[in-house]
């Protein structure tokens, strides 16, 4: 039996009961825990099979136009790939350019730079491992070499899918505490852009919720002093915020956290000490920081989702680069267990491949 309109197969629509498992599945998980890297790859396996099932009915319409269009689509996109693939190494120095001009000369603003040498440099190296290097020392290391690169991509890519996905998360109104977590002062007392930004969102959120429900949330400043700083980072905040309108009675200034999972510690405390019962929290930063942040924020026992400021998009590569090498680090043991397996089975297949 076939459908008459487009000439398919009725047995092929059951296909599309994998999509819908597989996004029935991220949506419940996504509900259940909003922090979850493991997300993502819910997410990736709902979004390729949903392409790969689109694509294969489309073909199935027999409809030219609609075939010569899609393919048209996807021809363009695939262009689109492969040239931003093969100049990645000179965005990445374009970027790094820019940063440089721009912003201090730290080494995580140099991320981009390292990355962007590291592409050009790859072939050459290759190269003169193969001439110099015993074949099978350099098939062995060339094959462990693109495994781990594989590994490190397919994580970047989910962390990359999960950030995305969680810059939708809109809190509802009804908070009854707003975090802004630090990030560092100007001349040792004064907010800087990138902080003030943060300040900002909390602000724009307190005042919707003001005008809907009648009730702000009270607003914790929470950044305690570092060694270049003459106040702590929550006391200029708060400050600040006041200054903006923020009634001094709604705002709380959290002067002792170094850390952000030390950010979410003091001020879950702060929160547990005016007992609240059921607090409903909601943390402030900038977006590329939200989903690395709401993981801390798990860690910490803290059941808050965050809401991220605007950032200047030059900066977003190296931040994000930056986030994604703290979240892998953080999991150093599973990593360091994978690729020390990758490693065996490196050396397994190079020694079954010549001397077998």
């Amino acid at each position: 039996m076939q459908d008459e309109l487009f000439n398919i197969p009725a047995y092929f629509y059951l296909g599309w009961l994998i999509p819908l498992f597989f996004g029935g599945v991220f949506t419940i998980s996504y509900r259940i825990e909003k922090r979850r890297l493991g997300n993502g790859i819910w997410f990736s396996l709902f979004f390729y099979s949903f392409l790969a099932l689109l694509a294969m009915t489309i073909l199935g319409t027999n409809n030219k136009w609609l075939i010569v269009i899609s393919l048209a689509l996807f021809v363009i996109l695939l262009l689109l790939i492969g040239v931003v693939f093969a100049l990645q190494a000179f965005l990445l120095l374009w970027n790094a350019w820019i940063v440089w001009k721009r912003e201090s000369h730290t080494l995580a603003n140099m991320l981009t730079l390292f990355l962007g040498i590291a592409i050009l440099l790859a072939p050459f190296l290759t190269s003169l491992m193969t001439r110099y290097l015993p074949v099978p020392v350099a098939s062995g290391i060339s094959l462990f070499a693109a495994m781990v690169i594989f590994y490190v991509l397919f994580w970047f890519y989910n962390y990359l899918t999960m950030l995305v996905i969680y810059q939708f998360n809109h809190p509802r109104y009804k908070q009854d505490y707003l975090i802004v977590l630090g990030a560092g002062l100007l001349n040792g007392n004064e907010v800087s852009p990138l902080l003030g930004q943060r300040i900002n969102r909390a602000l724009k959120f307190y005042r919707k919720q003001l005008r809907k429900i009648g009730q702000g949330p009270v607003i914790i400043f929470s950044g305690g002093q570092g060694g270049d700083e003459t106040v702590p980072e929550g006391v200029a905040m708060r400050q600040y915020a006041i200054d903006h309108g923020l009634p001094p009675e709604q705002a709380i200034a959290e002067d002792q956290s170094k850390t952000t999972y030390e950010n979410m510690v003091f001020s879950k405390k702060i929160i547990a000490d005016r007992g609240t019962v059921q607090p409903r929290v909601t943390f402030v930063t900038n977006g590329y920081h939200t989903f690395r942040a709401g993981m801390i924020a798990r860690k910490a026992g803290l059941k808050a989702n965050g809401i991220g400021a605007h950032t200047a998009k030059f900066f977003l590569p190296n931040a994000i680069l930056r986030e994604y090498i703290a979240i892998f680090v953080g999991n150093k043991r599973w990593h360091t267990v994978a690729v020390g397996l990758m490693l065996v089975l490196t050396l397994v297949l190079t020694w079954a491949e010549y001397h077998g």
